[in-house]
């Protein structure tokens, strides 16, 4: 009998311990699904929002739009693409042209930036990351040649940066802060392209035509057609007012 009872006894502690099992089992796999549900699902849609991009480069016939747009044709399927002023001015109607692009995705769109070298798109996407930069506004500083942002950094000018639509003194001043921190971290960005004269580098030029009411793309341009014998401000300053 007590070999009967034992025995029974024995078979309930294990009954016992297998449903505790079950039971502590079934609580993982609940907290589990409710930790994927909660936070995975959110992170991978986060990922495919800000995740390096997928379209990296197009190489195709341009056909220019209106300034600031192309659209890449590409065996017959046209992309259409932001690019900042000087690209828009530099490529060719009709011509084979590859740029190297930044995809911009959110819930209502789907963008694409063009540059001609990795070091545009690369400032383009670090502009990005700064808060309360957006697309446009980084565009908009992509128009500024990056010799002159480099110039502001070194000497700490703000103001060259004022010129650009949208950013007032205070912006400008935080800008300023990022742009020497992505200098030090990222020297070869800001590295003057070929071709940028001494006149688009002269800050009281571009200041002093900002203060005439050009915005920063007209001064720009403006400023890049200018002979390169011109020696002092005012000489760059008088030949953009002519040509404008």
């Amino acid at each position: 009998m007590e070999g009967i009872v034992g025995t029974k006894s024995f078979t309930f502690l294990t009954f016992l311990t297998f449903l505790t099992f079950l039971t502590c089992l079934t609580l993982l796999i609940f907290q589990t699904f409710h930790h994927v549900k909660n936070h995975v699902q959110p992170i991978l849609a986060y990922d495919l929002l800000h995740s390096r991009p997928m379209i990296a480069h197009l190489r195709g016939t341009i056909t220019r739009q209106h300034p600031g747009e192309v659209t890449v044709d590409i065996h017959g399927v046209g992309y259409r693409v932001l690019v900042p002023l000087d690209v828009w001015e530099k490529v060719e109607e009709g011509a084979e042209q590859t740029l190297w692009t930044s995809t911009y995705v959110r819930e209502d769109r789907f963008d694409l930036f063009g540059f001609l070298d990795h070091a545009g798109r690369a400032l383009f996407d670090q502009l990005l990351l700064i808060s309360g930069i957006g697309p446009k506004m980084a565009l908009e500083l992509c128009n500024v040649p990056r010799g002159l942002l480099a110039q502001a950094v070194h000497e700490e000018d703000a103001g060259v940066l004022t010129s650009v639509k949208g950013v007032g003194k205070k912006t400008a001043e935080k800008l300023l802060l990022e742009l020497k921190n992505l200098a030090e971290r990222h020297p070869e960005i800001l590295r003057s392209a070929t071709g940028e004269t001494k006149g688009m580098m002269d800050p009281d030029a571009v200041a002093a035509l900002e203060a005439l009411g050009y915005d920063s793309p007209t001064i720009m341009h403006a400023l890049k057609s200018l002979p390169k014998d011109l020696g002092t401000t005012e000489e760059r300053v008088a030949a953009a007012l002519r040509s404008l």
